[in-house]
């Protein structure tokens, strides 16, 4: 039996059609950190059971909180702005029913402006969505991780990811989640200097865009190395701005 959990805030551009491929789970929880749109009732109307919790920045959290609440043996993760299509479904369905594995990560395929990146950072990840309720638990404010006692596997066919579908949603979410990471690293202690915000943002780009292949993806590749790497710089200079606060 599977239980499937959506993180939301104001996602009623996305939450139908992630609700939809969700359907062949057993049951689906909505955790909603206070959405002043449509979110809430769309969810509701799709079937899905919808609970109120406050974020409070910190991810891993809300993930811990959402695992308590299921009532099923396994549990997948999706994102609001992610889909499951009918192979991959096939695929969770086969794998949970072995007895030997804790866990499974699942590739991810992310599109922008309607076409797969297939190279860069953002062309190909392995992300461990699916696992056992009491396998392990959630770390980490933002970039959270779950943290998986046992053996895990990964599945053969995508997680379709479809994420800040212009430049606007981009800086947006770039400039409110390199806030969260900046202030989780203060937190943490790590400190940052000026050769940091000067030499991390160049090494992203050079990762993404030429030691990843970024570049064959064409104008969308140059587009994501540019924004991955203002995301780097970003991090760094306002960990610095904190660090400088009197």
């Amino acid at each position: 039996m599977l239980s499937a959990i959506v993180l939301t805030h104001n996602e009623e551009k996305n939450i139908l059609p992630c609700l939809k491929s969700l359907a062949f789970c057993d049951e689906i929880l909505v955790i909603d950190d206070a959405s002043t749109d449509k979110t809430v009732t769309l969810a509701e109307k799709q079937g899905a059971k919808v609970i109120m919790h406050s974020l409070q920045d910190d991810f891993a959290s809300q993930r811990n909180f959402a695992m308590s609440k299921v009532k099923n043996d396994w549990v997948l993760f999706v994102d609001a702005d992610e889909r499951i299509d009918k192979r991959l479904q096939d695929d969770i369905k086969k794998s949970i029913q072995q007895n030997s594995v804790e866990g499974f990560f699942l590739k991810r395929r992310d599109f922008l402006w309607g076409k797969p990146l297939f190279h860069g950072e953002n062309g190909h990840r392995e992300i461990l969505r699916l696992a056992r309720k009491n396998a392990g638990t959630w770390s980490g404010k933002v970039h959270e991780v779950w943290n998986i006692q046992g053996t895990t596997g990964i599945l053969g066919h995508y997680l379709l990811h479809y994420p800040h579908q212009s430049i606007v949603e981009f800086l947006l979410e770039i400039n409110h989640y390199t806030s969260l990471r900046a202030k989780e690293l203060y937190e943490e202690g790590v400190a940052v200097s000026w050769w940091d915000i000067i030499l991390y943002p160049k090494a992203k780009f050079f990762q993404n865009y030429i030691f990843r292949t970024g570049f064959l993806d064409g104008v969308r590749g140059l587009v994501v190395a540019m924004l991955m790497s203002l995301h780097s710089f970003l991090v760094r200079g306002k960990l610095w701005e904190l660090q400088n606060k009197k």
